[in-house]
């Protein structure tokens, strides 16, 4: 791990196992509001890695007009809920952190409280605690790099490229990659070619080997 200095985690899908859950109460909403049918794999093509702000543009134009009122705070609050009830942590993430022997953070499309809410339920605030980083904080969200290096400054790496970055989106990878960082795909859920499409330096589908992917990427540098 001696050619990174940092590493950056997305949160959802990443750290913790809330896309699926999240998609589900997405694609509910909008069927029962808009009259927009998706899919599963429909919601994760479309939707993951976007900020609320994003989604809401996206909804906007395959509706053709304005969402109905209140569209955004009734998804965030049954998504919440949800959440709340059932989140759990990635499998193997707390092996991973026990191992990673550098700094670490977040950057996330998600609020703070939201990544306080997932982040607590599932145990794994206390690793994270001062390290949190939101697109809220930056003038642009994800595929641009704007979260990427806010969060690097915040922890004191100015270099990007020796920051590496673990995302689960394309445009998660399309904004490490355009921050100028490494980035390793995690395809656990998301189809592994668009993520190695979206620029991926590396891809990788079992957490619990993330100290075991690193070394091996570094060793072939």
């Amino acid at each position: 791990m001696n050619s990174f200095d940092l590493i950056i985690f997305d949160c959802d899908g990443v750290l913790v196992d809330s896309e699926r859950v999240a998609n589900q109460v997405l694609a509910r909403i909008l069927k029962e509001e808009c009259g927009l049918s998706y899919s599963l794999a429909e919601m994760f093509e479309t939707f993951v890695g976007r900020s609320m702000q994003q989604c809401m543009e996206i909804i906007e134009q395959q509706m053709g007009t304005t969402p109905p009122a209140g569209l955004k705070t009734r998804f965030k609050q049954d998504i919440n809920n949800v959440l709340a009830a059932s989140v759990t942590a990635v499998q193997g993430i707390e092996q991973a952190l026990a191992e990673i022997s550098i700094p670490y953070c977040v950057a996330s499309s998600g609020s703070h409280h939201k990544m306080r809410l997932t982040l607590g339920k599932t145990q794994l605030l206390k690793h994270f605690e001062g390290k949190l980083h939101s697109s809220s904080d930056v003038k642009r969200g994800k595929p641009f790099p704007d979260i990427y290096l806010h969060a690097a400054q915040n922890m004191g790496y100015k270099d990007p490229s020796r920051c590496l970055v673990i995302e689960d989106s394309p445009p998660g990878i399309q904004g490490g990659v355009a921050a100028g960082m490494v980035v390793f795909g995690f395809a656990e859920l998301m189809d592994e070619q668009r993520l190695i499409q979206a620029g991926a330096h590396h891809t990788f589908t079992d957490m619990r080997r993330l100290t075991d992917e690193i070394s091996h990427y570094t060793h072939k540098l």
